[in-house]
């Protein structure tokens, strides 16, 4: 754990555009990723915790720092999120905590406009049938085309035109009500948060 503390706060010392990784609960995350030829920049990473499991780690890629929720929210170019599992769980049972994490955040008006990429999401999960340790997935923002989801590596069908959906899941772990709010605040840089349970 300590070990982790340290990367942690390493992550939030590093220049942009320093080349290096980071690692949180023994994932290693890029300093940099590139996502439809935008060099994008680890904003931070960290651990979702259930009780004193731990569950998945999570890691926020954005063209510059964003240290609040709205920062990240109106961040203009492409975002990745990117989430590797530590413990196996159910792709019915993922695609429905998903759902309600986006009901639970999300103003109604923003849910109804993201549906379509929330069953979408759920349905790619649900074929999926579960989700193994060391697997994992991530939904790159791409301006102009939409959400991409891909699983191991691998794209999953059409993009997710529907330009609300990606912050309406954002907000799974930025909003209100997040899904853990330690994990909130390592994706927004703050180390304390990379390394604390719920």
């Amino acid at each position: 754990m300590w070990r982790v503390k340290m990367l942690a706060l390493a992550s939030l010392l590093l220049p942009l555009g320093a080349s290096a990784q980071v690692e949180v609960g023994g994932v290693k995350y890029e300093a940099e990723q590139d996502v439809a030829g935008q060099k994008l920049q680890l904003n931070g990473a960290g651990i979702r915790y259930k009780a004193f499991f731990r569950v998945y780690t999570a890691g926020l890629y954005l063209n510059g720092k964003a240290s609040t929720p709205e920062a990240v929210l109106n961040a203009s170019g492409a975002k990745r999120l990117q989430i590797q599992m530590l413990r196996e769980i159910d792709g019915n049972e993922l695609g429905k905590l998903f759902t309600r994490g986006m009901e639970d955040n999300a103003t109604r008006s923003e849910f109804a406009k993201a549906v379509p990429g929330v069953m979408r999401i759920s349905e790619m999960f649900t074929a999926k049938k579960k989700l193994s340790t060391g697997e994992s997935f991530s939904v790159d923002y791409v301006p102009g085309t939409g959400s991409v989801v891909s699983i191991n590596g691998k794209v999953q069908g059409e993009a997710i035109k529907e330009p609300e959906f990606f912050n309406t899941l954002l907000k799974i772990w930025l909003g209100q009500a997040p899904a853990d709010r330690q994990l909130k605040d390592a994706l927004l840089g703050q180390a304390a948060g990379s390394t604390r349970r719920n």
